[in-house]
């Protein structure tokens, strides 16, 4: 059998595969972040379609750290119901869902959080959104801290198989973690001991609220791609050793940020009109502008991130390493799993296109993934759309 569909164990959750669904935002959900039927169906599809590990979207542990319109919520206890039918969904089709909790920090706007948007320090106006953040208090950080407590036990009630903590992609467990984010020269920031202090201190508080069968899981940059030096693969193996010392099961290596970085985090073609459409009339010339230059500096590298995740993944000895990025053929699957660069792979785009990608893989009738890395879901999920596969292509 293909080492693809060997089963694993995720500290004691035993998934059937190795492929795992990488939280993806799906822009399905109500305003108020309540899940639909939508979610419902699109998870339903990808339980039955054998994918091992299903991580839905990031959801909001609270509504300051609320990204996107329509992002799923798990901030507090009215979201439980519509929580606990998606665990559902995905459990009578014989899959295993992990939530993954996030706090969106300086990444937002007002109008989505109802606040000034907060980060570790107050550095800069961002490319997007213009925000200078607010520098957070100790009482801002303790805090969120109990924020993401809360959040995991409401995804303990809720039926879920594990939890994810979002400390990749710009959002604020990885502002934290960042040099390039992260400027403080307190208990908070100033080493990469006391910069690991508040996902540290997260991990312990989320634990708290989990059962000892439930792994806990950590999705994390391995490079930040920012405008100045960031977390690099080398601090982000120190960082797994001591994640590891903290009983984490299993950290997920990603890269890039939201507003800094997107195309980092997501190469391919860069779809110039549809994102162009969803900024506001007066930004829409630079934006269009900023993202013509883009053009031809991201394409698609098959699994961009391996390299890193092979040098986390030797900074460990048993917590597993995934990995996201990219990767689109079996056969460069099963090489980055046979050579110990990873444990697990991830995939996001892939599965917006194909949702039974992974059973026509088991079955012998695809071997490499649909999707051509065009980037219009992405530019879905700017514009306030449902993300889902817009190619228009033959392929």
């Amino acid at each position: 059998m293909s080492l693809l569909f060997t089963p694993m164990s995720i500290g004691r959750l035993s998934i059937a595969n190795r492929i795992v669904h990488s939280a993806t935002y799906e822009g399905m959900a109500e305003e108020d972040g309540t899940v639909t039927s939508d979610l419902l169906k699109r998870y339903r599809s990808l339980a039955r379609g054998r994918v091992g590990l299903i991580i839905p979207g990031y959801m909001y542990i609270h509504k300051t750290g609320r990204a996107m319109k329509f992002q799923t919520g798990i901030h507090n206890d009215q979201m439980i119901p519509g929580l606990r039918k998606l665990t559902d969904a995905v459990h009578k089709n014989d899959g295993k869902i992990v939530f993954q909790l996030n706090h969106a920090g300086r990444q937002t706007e007002k109008k989505l959080s109802g606040v000034t948007p907060m980060s570790p320090s107050s550095v800069g106006r961002d490319p997007v959104y213009f925000v200078k953040p607010r520098r957070m208090n100790d009482k801002d950080i303790a805090n969120v801290v109990e924020w993401f407590a809360a959040a995991a036990a409401r995804a303990v009630s809720a039926g879920a198989d594990g939890i994810q903590l979002h400390a990749a992609h710009g959002y604020l467990l990885n502002q934290f973690l960042s040099p390039f984010f992260n400027r403080r020269a307190d208990v908070w920031g100033g080493t990469a001991e006391k910069r690991f202090r508040m996902l540290k201190s997260v991990i312990v508080s989320v634990q708290k609220e989990m059962p000892d069968n439930m792994p806990l899981l950590v999705k994390m940059n391995a490079m930040d791609y920012a405008p100045g030096p960031g977390i690099t693969p080398e601090l982000a193996a120190r960082y797994a050793k001591w994640m590891e010392e903290l009983g984490v099961s299993c950290i997920e290596v990603s890269c890039g940020s939201a507003l800094y970085s997107f195309m980092s985090m997501c190469r391919g073609e860069v779809p110039v009109d549809d994102m162009a459409a969803g900024l506001p009339f007066w930004k829409r010339p630079v934006g269009r502008l900023m993202l013509k230059n883009m053009e031809g500096k991201f394409d698609l590298e098959e699994g961009y991130n391996v390299a890193a995740a092979g040098i986390v993944k030797e900074a460990v000895s048993e917590l597993l390493v995934a990995v996201v990025g990219g990767l689109r053929r079996v056969s460069r699957m099963e090489d980055v799993l046979k050579k110990g660069y990873a444990d697990l792979i991830s995939m996001s785009r892939p599965f917006i296109r194909e949702p039974f990608l992974a059973k026509r893989f088991f079955d012998g009738k695809q071997e490499e993934v649909g999707c051509v890395s065009c980037n219009k879901c992405l530019a879905a999920a700017a514009t306030e759309r449902k993300v889902k596969c817009y190619y228009k292509g033959d392929k």
